[in-house]
């Protein structure tokens, strides 16, 4: 902390910036991360893992109170994760085909198996904000939509976007065979020699018949188990698919260049959506190297309702306007949608103290402070 500093004074400061130093520090695996915290490397942890924050902190340190774990609420939005596709692959060219595979991803079996039910499905681009389209169209939507009838789904007027949902019992049958019905409708059928999906009129550069087969490029082991009941879903339909965990420094220079079939990311979340929402859909970020349109969406609607959320002169419009974006993004199926969690996972050796008010969106961790006495407790 620099001493004297000219807006030390100024109101918007008060309470603010009580640390002399604050140190990052930097692990390459969670495991070794979650260790070296119950060891008192390091004074506070923000939890990501459902897994971890359920089984991790069980430590002597946790029930003697020396280390508190706490749930802080965030309204912050949240935007989009999914299985990400990349449509500039011929396999995921058609929506149906996309829709299909939707259908694969149990995330109630996940949710309750695999992340201790500590997650919500994901249904919007800027989930949990007034942003999210919410059942059918609004009047002031369908002013904005209506222009492009004919030229996006027809469910983007007449049904609420609605992931497919599970039981949470592993038991999807009826889900494949929505999906199997997609899929042919798309021209997909399961060939009697191989057992595996290909397409009945699109072949490969070697004359044969195109496969269903694809890789899901990951950059962290963790999520390793997350993908792989999804793969075994796909399995079943006679999808062949491969997951790959790479170092980060190869994962961004493949998503750099559009190197990969599907991804686990997303975009969004903005409390005022602007400019970066070119970068995130735009037909010209699509085809730019390095660019954030990793689903490589090339669609003149969206272009042009990219362009209307920015110049959006007041709130209203905006909020609107970005409504009609999301359902039209929604159902164009450029991702499987995940989930979120309604709060922020904290665990911290118990030194600090904050704010009974807390921020709205987000957390201000520089309104914290070293309490003494806590301090002196940790000492003994």
């Amino acid at each position: 902390r620099v001493n004297n500093w000219w807006a030390d004074n100024l109101p918007v400061n008060a309470g603010r910036y009580n640390f002399d130093t604050i140190k990052y520090v930097y692990y390459r695996d969670i495991t070794v991360s979650l260790e070296a915290f119950k060891a008192g490397e390091y004074d506070i942890s923000w939890e990501t893992s459902s897994k971890q924050w359920a089984t991790g902190y069980d430590s002597p340190a946790v029930k003697k109170g020396l280390i508190r774990k706490e749930e802080i609420p965030d309204g912050s939005p949240v935007g989009m994760q999914g299985f990400m596709f990349n449509t500039r692959r011929t396999i995921f060219r058609d929506r149906r085909v996309r829709e299909a595979l939707g259908y694969a991803f149990d995330f109630g079996w996940t949710n309750q198996k695999l992340m201790y039910g500590a997650y919500q499905r994901t249904k919007s681009y800027f989930e949990r904000s007034e942003l999210a389209a919410k059942g059918l169209p609004s009047p002031e939507e369908l002013k904005i939509l209506e222009k492009y009838r004919g030229r996006i789904p027809d469910e983007v007027f007449t049904k609420e976007f609605q992931p497919p949902a599970t039981d949470g019992s592993g038991d999807v049958r009826q889900n494949l065979r929505m999906a199997v019905s997609l899929l042919r409708s798309a021209g997909w059928a399961v060939d009697p020699k191989t057992r595996r999906l290909a397409h009945k009129n699109l072949r490969d550069e070697r004359g044969n018949p195109l496969k269903m087969e694809f890789e899901i490029l990951l950059d962290s082991p963790a999520f390793e188990r997350l993908a792989l009941p999804f793969v075994a879903n796909l399995d079943k339909l006679g999808i062949t698919v491969r997951v790959r965990t790479v170092d980060d420094s190869q994962y961004v220079n493949r998503l750099r260049k559009f190197d990969f079939d599907m991804i686990i990311g997303g975009a969004g979340g903005e409390i005022a959506p602007g400019n970066e929402q070119r970068a995130y859909w735009s037909s010209k970020s699509a085809d730019t190297e390095g660019g954030l349109n990793y689903a490589g969406i090339k669609d003149p609607v969206v272009d042009e309702l990219v362009e209307l959320v920015i110049t959006a002169q007041d709130r209203q419009s905006l909020v609107m306007r970005t409504r009609a974006l999301d359902r039209v993004l929604l159902w164009g199926h450029y991702v499987i949608p995940q989930w979120h969690v309604a709060h922020t996972r904290a665990a911290y050796w118990n030194k600090f103290s904050r704010p009974e008010l807390i921020p709205r969106y987000r957390i201000d961790f520089y309104t914290w402070w070293i309490d003494s006495q806590k301090e002196r407790s940790l000492a003994r």
